[in-house]
């Protein structure tokens, strides 16, 4: 099961990089405690886009409204990242709602205004700042990948974890099943949903070799530690 966990603690808005700034809250799965990520980007019209939002309470809608532009875009990345997108919807009534491919099936009762790559629909306006890769090849879980142009800056959910002794938030059962399970305490992996269900390796590869030729340097996880530079690097060792 995956919620909110029992520590409601939320971080501030943190400014990453140039327009795009994270905001940290706490997640339970599974036994699991430790953190999710909201990324928030100011566009180049001044409106702004939510990826993987939290729950939008008073503080948070406070503070978004705060950076001075309307929330335009709310974007749903990957297929268990979508909990809190009723939240966001109706702090941002107005906004635009777009999903990652297979949630349009997993939560039918979703609203959304579009599919992200879908080809047979015309690409929405706040698309043309980013390049996009849907990572398929996994029977469990599907993400789009990001890429804010302008700042030189990927954003991802799962497809990348970075959890390890630097980071805050995290319970002995996940550092237990990092460390002695999957291996992947301070060893960025995908997330053990993609491990445990490829179907298709060479098609995720394929994506990931994608994403390598984008011009990157900076890395947002949506769990663990983002990376400040020499991202490419990063996801190189990751995958």
């Amino acid at each position: 099961m995956v919620g909110e966990s029992s520590d409601t603690r939320y971080s501030k808005l943190i400014q990453f990089a140039p327009n795009i700034w994270v905001k940290d809250y706490p997640i339970q799965y599974s036994g699991c405690t430790f953190f999710g990520r909201m990324t928030v980007v100011k566009l180049e019209d001044g409106r702004v886009l939510l990826h993987s939002p939290c729950e939008i309470d008073d503080a948070t809608k406070s503070e978004i409204d705060d950076l001075g532009g309307e929330v335009a875009v709310i974007v749903a990345p990957g297929t268990y990242h979508h909990l809190h997108i009723p939240s966001c919807q109706s702090a941002f009534p107005e906004a635009r709602t777009y999903i990652c491919p297979g949630l349009e099936t997993k939560r039918p009762d979703l609203k959304f205004d579009g599919i992200i790559g879908d080809d047979r629909a015309e690409k929405a306006e706040w698309e043309k700042e980013f390049d996009l890769e849907v990572v398929k090849g996994c029977r469990f879980i599907w993400e789009v990948a990001l890429l804010h142009r302008s700042s030189r800056t990927l954003i991802l959910v799962d497809i990348i974890e970075n959890i390890g002794d630097h980071t805050p938030g995290t319970n002995w059962v996940l550092r237990f099943f990092w460390k002695y399970v999957f291996f992947m305490w301070n060893n960025p992996k995908p997330a053990p949903e993609y491990r445990m269900g490829w179907k298709d390796t060479e098609e995720a590869r394929g994506s990931m070799n994608r994403i390598l030729e984008w011009d990157f340097d900076k890395v947002i996880v949506s769990h663990g530690d983002n990376v400040s530079q020499d991202g490419k690097d990063f996801v190189r060792r990751a995958w």
